[in-house]
């Protein structure tokens, strides 16, 4: 493949997939491309040829091991199951957004490699695990305290500013959460699995897909509506920022109290003044309550119900790196059934037809969606209380 030629493809969006007999090729002729070759036996031996006590984890697309190069770099080798046929979208898809993806706050794919039926990605090794494995465990959370938390989030927001704007395409991840945020030896955040991602293209306001993401993160207007622009990205990421200055998951709440969902309580809290007391106590000796309230305020402006209000990925950044001034209040957040309806505009279809399959926080939820307005992010599928402690 000629080096226009590929670049070329990576610039239409959602087109990966519509030959099934070139996906054979796909991780062949990226490799090539990228000189990221690796052979099998090479990782064979980095990995005790698969050795299941170098297993770090399993998700639909297959197996993942850990290894060593004999050059000393730490590995982490993802192999798609043969037998998972929405693995192989998301494996190849994956390897097609990384391919020329290089940022800090990213994780770091090394090569491929292709040996008869075996296809694998490879990928830099991440020591400190995700951090969902870290924020919601009650003997782990105070490993994180509020200075790392505080440079997870700002690390996230300078990844997913880099996908938005300052990579070779726009790329909306579809599902930044907990779970695939990885921490490495000096707590550096890195954004991982790209199994969901999308390419945007340049000249439109949003795209129409199907609705995939993870319960909890997911806004309302693209669960409703199916349109997914950046501000899908930036939704869950607020959520993300909620969780962490909480230490609870958003889709945990309890039934007794009088809050819809971690976001409608967070928002409860700022309403009130409080944003202080939405920090997760296991860790209030170490927080700095200006960075809290500000964080919980940066929060709930990326998960308001109307898109449009939500600021872009720049806008957090900068607003994490320096003091802001006259920074406006939120409005209510939203979650799927909250107030926010989309926008109707002259001609458009007010037709919607949808089917869905849940998704819980390893497996996606897919909708087949017909729409045709303007879409902004993703949210939560949320109908309990406050969330627990």
């Amino acid at each position: 493949m000629k080096a226009k030629d590929f670049i070329n493809s990576m610039m239409k969006p959602l087109k990966f997939y519509s030959k099934e007999g070139s996906k054979e090729a796909d991780l062949q002729k990226i490799a090539a491309q990228e000189q990221k070759q690796f052979s099998y036996e090479t990782l064979s031996k980095a990995t005790d040829k698969f050795h299941p006590s170098h297993k770090l984890g399993e998700g639909g697309f297959g197996p993942v091991f850990k290894g060593k190069l004999v050059d000393g770099r730490e590995i982490a080798v993802k192999m798609l199951s043969q037998n998972s046929r929405q693995g192989q979208k998301e494996f190849i898809n994956e390897a097609k957004l990384l391919a020329r993806v290089q940022h800090r706050n990213v994780v770091n794919l090394f090569g491929y490699c292709t040996h008869g039926d075996d296809k694998l990605l490879v990928y830099e090794y991440v020591s400190n695990e995700s951090v969902d494995k870290l924020l919601f465990k009650p003997d782990r959370r105070q490993m994180l305290d509020w200075k790392k938390r505080y440079e997870i989030i700002s690390g996230v927001a300078k990844g997913l500013l880099y996908l938005h704007e300052d990579s070779h395409s726009c790329i909306i991840h579809r599902d930044i959460k907990a779970s695939n945020i990885l921490l490495d030896d000096k707590w550096v955040p890195k954004i991982a699995d790209f199994g969901m991602a999308r390419l945007f293209p340049e000249d439109q306001t949003h795209v129409n897909t199907r609705v995939a993401g993870t319960n909890g993160y997911m806004a309302p207007e693209y669960v409703m509506h199916g349109h997914l622009s950046v501000k899908a990205d930036v939704f869950s990421f607020g959520v993300l920022m909620l969780e962490l200055i909480s230490g609870q998951r958003n889709s945990s709440y309890n039934l007794t109290l009088d809050a819809e969902n971690l976001l409608e309580w967070a928002y409860k809290q700022f309403k009130k003044g409080k944003c202080v007391d939405v920090l997760d106590q296991s860790i209030a000796t170490t927080s700095v309550d200006e960075q809290v309230a500000l964080c919980v305020q940066i929060g709930l402006l990326c998960t308001q119900s109307d898109p449009t209000l939500r600021p872009t990925m720049r806008r957090v950044v900068v607003l994490l790196s320096k003091k802001p001034t006259n920074l406006e209040e939120p409005t209510r957040p939203g979650f799927p059934g909250s107030r926010y309806r989309k926008p109707r505009h002259p001609g458009a279809s007010s037709s919607n037809t949808a089917s869905s399959t849940a998704k819980t926080d390893s497996t996606t939820s897919t909708m087949t969606v017909t729409a045709t307005t303007n879409p902004r992010s993703l949210g939560s599928d949320l109908r309990g209380k406050r969330p627990l402690e």
